[in-house]
């Protein structure tokens, strides 16, 4: 009868150990499957523009970007003007990473000396692992102020007539570590245009890309098509924009060398006022420096 006992007693352990081996076999496959890290995408784009425009990327909390962009004068010029390097450009700007989505920037400019403000959000990130996510999603809204002179001081202007806004959905891919494309649908609205007839809302789709030539250079591109420009109306035909340039990468600092038909560096006035036309060579070659700062760690 112990015997008996001690039988049963040993297949019961025996049946209690194998379960718990099978259920430590199922735990160890859901750890796997639900346990899995997140896998982020980085470094989509080298730097937060493109060329002209906002990329997908921020800074990092506590991180202050100081940028200089440059635009000299148009190519085609000629001698005289030593093509276009007689004449300058500049818009300088601070961003600073508030946490690692969000970031903020002000700037001023040369062009129509413009003081402007903005504001970029990343919501989405592209990843693999635990949380599969295709795509990197950034949201731009920007405010710009003309500050020049009114032409004509009789007219009855008010401050708002100097502001227009941008707002932007970012929308990138990285497909490899040498390709990344970017989708930018654009609205710009204007308080004051030049005529009744002329739009104060525009809209635009931009595309962009990074092919990555080595460790530290990449070829980038971008160009916004203006779905509503209303070039009868005004004396200056207006063109949709188009960049070309490369990054150069050197430890802190990101070099960004641009050919492009748009004098202006931000976002409403390349969307609403690039005068250039390409194949009449109205091309302005130019410079983004890149200086990060750590201001807290």
């Amino acid at each position: 009868m112990k015997k008996i006992v001690f039988y049963l007693l040993i297949l019961f352990i025996s049946g209690i150990s194998s379960n718990l081996l099978m259920a430590q076999d199922l735990e160890d496959l859901l750890n796997q499957e639900m346990g899995e890290e997140i896998t982020y995408t980085s470094a989509t784009f080298k730097a937060t523009r493109i060329l002209n425009g906002h990329s997908i990327e921020r800074m990092q909390e506590g991180q202050l970007d100081f940028r200089i962009h440059h635009r000299f004068g148009r190519l085609n010029s000629g001698a005289y003007e030593l093509w276009g390097l007689d004449q300058a450009n500049i818009h300088l700007s601070l961003e600073y990473g508030l946490k690692d989505w969000i970031m903020v920037g002000v700037g001023r400019g040369t062009y129509e000396k413009t003081y402007d403000g903005f504001i970029k959000v990343s919501p989405l990130r592209q990843s693999s692992g635990a949380r599969n996510m295709p795509v990197s999603v950034s949201l731009m809204s920007g405010m710009y102020l003309n500050s020049l002179k009114w032409d004509d001081e009789t007219r009855d202007y008010i401050f708002a007539h100097r502001l227009e806004f941008v707002n932007q959905v970012l929308v990138a891919r990285k497909f490899s570590n040498s390709l990344s494309i970017q989708l930018m649908p654009t609205h710009l609205h204007r308080n004051l245009v030049v005529s009744a007839l002329d739009p104060n809302d525009l809209f635009a789709m931009g595309v962009g890309g990074r092919i990555k030539l080595s460790n530290r250079v990449s070829f980038n591109a971008e160009y916004y098509h203006v779905f509503n420009q209303q070039n009868q109306f005004v004396s200056t035909p207006l063109y949709s924009p188009l960049a070309i340039g490369f990054d150069v990468e050197t430890g802190g600092h990101v070099f960004q060398f641009v050919f492009t038909n748009s004098l202006s560096m931000t976002e409403h006035g390349i969307i609403g006022n690039t005068t250039g036309n390409w194949l009449d060579g109205d091309i302005h070659f130019g410079f983004n420096i890149s200086r990060v700062f750590a201001v807290k760690k």
